[in-house]
């Protein structure tokens, strides 16, 4: 698999970024490929381990020894078939997925793991630059019609999965173009929008139909959905975003991430928003919440011109090693540092909002913090206590609450009677991926609760499988690690 002592050999190498000074001018994507023979190379360290727990690592399952070495060999063609045969959209993964594979990699114990998701990337653009992703629609098509709402990367890939098996799929989503948070929510600089678009014609070539700025429960009824289709698939998100109940939260510059992200996604595609602008130009912001949509605050205000940018986070400055108690190949939470944090921004950890300050207007122009301490005790919940006379205030203009989300919307469910777990996710088996409504499926963050969109992908493509079978009796459509090598 790959050189036999090609990790011996090669050290790891990943792509270099434009200079901070060129890429915060716009908004393009600014990373900077290997050489054809460089991702040749990473190719080979690919050390044969036997074992690959980079396949257990990968929510998907993908067969990653196998694109390795194909790669190596310069089968470029076979790599993108082996790829393609487990991940439906790995130009999404290969920019996006923060790669749980690469610390299940085996080399990854005691050298830097393989370069997995960067070969990813490169094996996909190759495929599309060679013209060998063409659509494939079905031979035969099932007169069976399924309904996807949410076109996300579960409900996209849930519906090409479908598609594949022969059934009329429609993908419903409420805005103006498909993607979910990939188009609006992931910033242009992550990844520009024509990668969607790109994909999204080889899957309208292949028969899906898409239905956009319709939101399903309030244009289209749950009953309605249930008289026009032989079954239904809620791939709508975990969207419903976590809040700062604190005083001052109502002043005008408290602004959640997924308000600001999206409309500078809109923004650059020229595309006109409803509700006030939200800018970051000439602001102190503050970012409050350390994770990969805070990273994306960052470097959205840096590139709006924001005049200085802060980052809070609660929890303690992670190591950068693998924690003991995180032992390889399980996902380590360690410190991450993203190229947004590097493009300017100071973090601070380990530090509570307590309060935001206004004018007589109602405009922000402040916020108070307190250091936090966080006691670990085995098998409890980790208690938080405020640090006596670590109170500081803060000058902010624009506050962007990046917290998470605590689970999906309702509306559509409830119109359905579907049941919920605790957190409003929507109660459905991983076995079958059935609601308590016959017909009624849900897969991705709308399922799990907010996660990785390697994860959402892989619950389309399970899903799909189950669906298919409610409707047909049985499913030749692959579930985790059954890759069926469809023609690219």
């Amino acid at each position: 698999m790959g050189k036999t002592t090609g990790f011996m050999e090669y050290k790891r190498m990943d792509e270099s970024y434009a200079p901070v000074e060129d890429r915060i001018k716009n908004y393009k994507e600014f990373t900077q490929p290997l050489k054809e023979e460089e991702v040749k190379t990473q190719g080979a360290r690919c050390m044969d381990c036997g074992i690959p727990f980079c396949h257990s690592g990968c929510p998907l399952g993908n067969l990653i020894p196998d694109f390795n070495d194909a790669v190596y060999r310069g089968k470029w063609e076979k790599a993108a078939r082996i790829l393609h045969s487990t991940n439906n959209f790995p130009e999404f993964t290969g920019r996006l997925c923060p790669a749980p594979c690469e610390e299940a990699c085996v080399l990854g114990i005691n050298e830097d793991p393989v370069s997995i998701e960067n070969i990813e990337k490169n094996i996909v653009e190759t495929a599309f630059k060679n013209g060998w992703i063409q659509p494939q629609p079905p031979l035969t098509r099932t007169n069976k019609k399924v309904a996807i709402i949410g076109s996300g990367p579960a409900g996209l890939a849930a519906a090409q999965q479908l598609n594949r098996a022969g059934h009329m799929v429609t993908v419903f989503e409420r805005d103006e173009k498909p993607g979910g948070l990939l188009r609006y929510g992931i910033p242009d600089f992550k990844m520009e929008k024509h990668v969607i678009d790109r994909r999204l014609e080889v899957l309208e070539k292949e028969g899906i139909t898409f239905k956009t700025g319709i939101n399903v429960g309030i244009d289209i009824k749950a009953n309605e959905l249930q008289n026009e289709f032989d079954a239904v698939v809620l791939c709508g998100g975990a969207t419903v975003r976590r809040n700062l109940p604190i005083p001052g939260s109502d002043l005008k510059g408290v602004v959640q991430a997924m308000e600001f992200l999206p409309q500078n996604n809109r923004r650059v595609d020229n595309i006109s928003f409803t509700g006030d602008e939200i800018l970051a130009t000439d602001k102190d912001v503050i970012v409050i919440g350390g994770g990969d949509t805070g990273s994306d605050c960052i470097g959205t205000s840096i590139r709006h011109g924001a005049k200085s940018v802060n980052n809070f986070e609660i929890m303690p400055m992670a190591t950068t090693e693998r924690p003991e108690n995180q032992p390889w190949p399980f996902w380590p939470m360690r410190l991450r540092t993203s190229t947004s944090h590097k493009e300017g921004a100071e973090r601070f950890f380990s530090i509570s909002t307590k309060e935001f300050k206004g004018d007589a207007e109602g405009n922000l122009t402040g916020l108070v913090t307190t250091e936090v301490e966080w006691e670990f005790k085995p098998g409890q919940r980790p208690n938080l206590k405020e640090v006596p006379g670590t109170e500081k205030e803060w000058k902010c203009d624009l506050a962007l609450l990046a917290l998470g989300f605590t689970g999906s919307e309702t509306t559509l469910a409830e119109q359905f009677g579907l049941k919920f777990d605790g957190r409003t996710n929507i109660e459905a088996s991983e076995n079958d991926y059935k609601t308590n409504v016959p017909g009624v499926f849900a897969a991705g963050d709308q399922r799990r609760g907010q996660s990785l969109i390697v994860w959402a992908i892989s619950e389309g493509r399970q899903a799909a499988h189950h669906v298919d079978k409610y409707l047909m009796g049985k499913s030749e459509l692959p579930l985790k690690g059954q890759g069926d090598l469809p023609r690219v």
